[in-house]
């Protein structure tokens, strides 16, 4: 099946389905609406490198959630440690996957990053979109667009949804299976994926509604190691798996986190109104998600061989302490909604305007956690309750686009810009935590940010062959309300420190040329500046829980980045190849940098580096019909080199490798159409090692606590056995390597398809 972008005036991108298995399998030319940008050129695709991704290419991808879409890009990371993981967080070139502030994902305008936390509490949203309705995903690698803000150092990631056209009814599930064993787990985990979805188009209104439920159970997430402890007086046990820490210590681990059960649901629904050249679209969001982590693992037992919770032991003569804490039990619940509304007018034929209106709102954001396992023997219900209040965001844009402004052959793209966010996070003792009881403080913090935006860019095609761009982003930028407790008064009420608020104006300048060297030859030289503002945890999230501590630094500045491309590509009849060569430079790059304390507990703090250097090459063939008619490949490498220049606070990692950022990465994505009704695929995920750590101590590979390299195998069909029914198989990590980004990757993992279309 082939696929062809034809443009509709006024109102977005319809993709068009053709060849040899449309005409098979529909009785007319399939009309998918994307509500979106137009085909044309887009203002970001004019000035620096993007990648796209249309429903052909997803073909031989196990898709189970919305962000395996983009896992095979270049230089992009997710961090998916298991099917429904909630910190599945995405990194693109120079951010690396904790630094989540500096990657952007929108979906139909409605932004869906989180740019309220960082690390693995950063991810983005992306069940909110599920990869059922996806009809189109641009990868955008840089802030060369005046568009974006310096979130987009690293990259942007733009989702296109489709709207029906006329009736339609879709249904698919998904079943899914992996083993995984190391340390002291071997077992199979699995679960499954069900979607549901009805649109139709009366006159010229759209609607679209779906369902979509997940429930799963992942591997082991954390292990555990003892700490050194007297030996007199404690009990005698045996067991412990001894093998070294991230930093090559030999330890003794005494257990793991145990399988973690989550179930989430998704209810969606669009609405969308065209009129001449006028064009609505209306998308609201629900998610509720819930998760338990409550069959932790001992690996120590006693002298009657029972399972040893916490507490000091002796194991052949020698002393360890096993906090009870660390094999707690734990549920959470989160509910969150999204609404989202896009208007576009088209003035003239040459001027257009498109307004972005969006909410997003945390209903309910908690965690419990018992003190203790429920067989140690000292366990009651008490406990701790962390909750996430008047926390979300909201965005308003207006932009405007102007071809021929002026003068011939002279674009503008201008707008603004306005976006708040909120962030509230409370920790409480409890005395019941099973029934969520808040009883005592232990922490408090949150806070606010805004940021208001002015933009214009300006795409002048001086020649045939010669073009310009350029233009920039004005940003006014503020925190306030910020405040932060870190005592532990044992009482409901306790005073809070308050923060100043701070307010930042910055300008960043944008500039990109490019050659048509010939017909099929171009080159492209982009730069440009950029500023990330701090988020609200970094500047304001101070806390203490059972295992962990975090540190606020309010007075945090921005980072500023300076920013290179140059982009050599070679356009095909069936594709393109493309070198990617690029710089960022980055000054005051802010890091959270953690402490493992002995039991696994960690300290962190949100750091400025003084310096950073992220150098790159990228190699991209994206090709149809490669050798063969009914071959279809995408294939990148990427080179990475990446150092820290200047730190006057802690010289020593100066010249060290940036935390989780491989030298090397690789993806290959083919898909073979066997017949009309059959194809196959295979897919290669590779990644280098790589440090987590700034002072880059964390060498060993292959551990709990590693940033392990990776080559990942995986293969998909798909048989299409009427023009409603298909079915597939698939596998990935065929060789069921275990590796660990911290947590460890899923082992192999199998794939059962299907879906059905009336």
């Amino acid at each position: 099946m082939k696929i062809s972008n034809i443009l509709l005036p006024g109102f977005g991108l319809v993709v068009t389905l053709s060849g040899p298995a449309a005409a098979e399998h529909t009785p007319k030319i399939e009309e998918i609406k994307v509500w979106g940008h137009s085909a044309e050129a887009s203002s970001a695709e004019r000035v620096g490198p993007i990648s796209r991704l249309l429903p052909s290419d997803f073909a031989s991808i196990n898709m189970a959630t919305t962000e395996d879409v983009v896992k095979y890009e270049p230089s992009l990371v997710i961090r998916r440690r298991f099917i429904g993981d909630s910190n599945g967080t995405l990194g693109i070139r120079s951010a690396n996957m904790f630094q989540t502030s500096r990657s952007m994902v929108f979906a139909d305008g409605v932004p869906l990053h989180y740019l309220l936390q960082s690390r693995w509490s950063g991810a983005p949203r992306w069940t909110m979109v599920s990869a059922s309705e996806i009809a189109q995903v641009d990868v955008i690698y840089g802030p060369y667009s005046a568009e974006y803000s310096g979130n987009a150092m690293g990259g942007v990631v733009e989702i296109e949804t489709a709207i029906p056209q006329r009736r339609e009814f879709h249904i698919d599930g998904s079943w899914f299976s992996q083993d995984f064993a190391d340390y002291g787990f071997d077992d199979s985990v699995s679960g499954y994926k069900g979607f549901v979805s009805y649109g139709d188009k009366i006159g010229n209104t759209s609607f679209y509604v779906s369902y979509n439920h997940l429930d799963n159970d992942s591997q082991p997430q954390s292990f555990y190691y003892a700490a050194s402890a007297p030996a007199e007086g404690a009990s005698a046990a045996s067991g412990g798996i001894w093998g070294p820490d991230s930093q090559e210590n030999e330890r003794l681990y005494f257990g793991d986190s145990g399988v973690i059960n989550t179930t989430t649901d998704n209810v969606k629904f669009k609405l969308g109104y065209e009129l001449d050249r006028f064009s609505a679209l209306l998308n609201v969001a629900f998610e509720d998600r819930h998760s338990d982590t409550d069959s932790p693992n001992s690996y120590i037992v006693d002298a009657a061989g029972q399972p040893v919770y916490g507490g000091r032991v002796a194991i052949d003569g020698e002393g360890f302490s096993i906090p009870a804490h660390r094999l707690n039990v734990s549920s959470a619940d989160r509910e969150s909604l999204s609404v989202g509304l896009r208007l576009r007018w088209d003035v003239s034929e040459q001027t257009s305007l498109e307004a972005n209106l969006s909410q997003f709102d945390i209903l309910e954001d908690i965690s419990r956690a018992s003190a203790t396992n429920p067989a140690f023997a000292d366990y009651d219900l008490s406990g701790q309750v962390s909750d996430y209040d008047d926390t979300g965001w909201q965005t308003a844009g207006l932009t405007l686009t102007s071809n021929d402004f002026l003068l011939e052959n002279l674009d503008l793209v201008t707008g603004v810009r306005y976006e708040a966010y909120e962030l509230n996070y409370s920790v409480y003792a409890s005395d019941n935590y099973l029934a969520s009881s808040k009883d005592r403080y232990t922490s408090r913090s949150g806070g606010e940010t805004n940021i208001a935006a002015a933009f214009a860019q300006f795409n002048w095609q001086l020649t045939d062959e010669l073009d310009i761009a350029f233009g920039g982003r004005f940003e006014s930028w503020q925190s306030e309300a910020g405040y932060f407790s870190d005592d532990n008064p044992g009482t409901p009420e306790f005073d809070l420190t308050a923060v100043p608020g701070n307010s930042i104006d910055k300008f960043s300048p944008k500039f990109s040329a490019g050659w048509q060297l010939s017909d099929q030859w171009q080159l492209r030289y982009s730069v440009a500046e950029a500023y990330r503002f701090a988020i609200v945890e970094e500047l304001f999230s101070q806390y203490r829980a059972y295992n962990s501590i975090s540190l606020a630094n309010p007075e945090l500045g921005p980072e500023e980045g300076f920013h290179q491309n140059l982009m050599l590509q070679r356009d095909l009849s069936n594709g393109y190849v493309r070198l990617n060569v690029y710089q960022d430079d980055i000054e005051q790059a802010i890091e959270s940098q953690s402490t493992i304390l002995p039991g696994g507990s960690s300290i962190s703090t949100f750091i400025p580096i003084d310096e950073v250097r992220i150098r790159g090459v990228e190699f991209i063939a994206n090709i149809n019909q490669l050798l063969v008619d009914d071959l279809d490949v995408r294939l990148n490498i990427a080179y990475t080199d990446s150092e820290i220049l200047a730190n006057e606070a802690d010289p020593t990692i100066i010249g060290n490798k940036v935390p989780r950022m491989p030298q090397w990465r690789g993806n290959v994505l083919a898909t073979y159409q066997l017949s009309d009704h059959w194809n196959v695929g295979g897919s290669v995920q590779y990644a280098s090692n790589s440090y987590g750590r700034l002072d880059n101590a964390d060498t060993a590979r292959n551990v709990y606590g590693a940033q392990d390299s990776y080559t990942r195998l995986g293969v998909k069909t798909n048989y299409q056995f009427s023009k409603a029914f298909s079915a597939g198989l698939g596998v990935d990590n065929i060789t069921n390597e275990i590796a660990y980004v911290a947590h460890p990757w899923p082992g192999r993992t199998f794939y059962i398809n299907f879906s059905y279309d009336l």
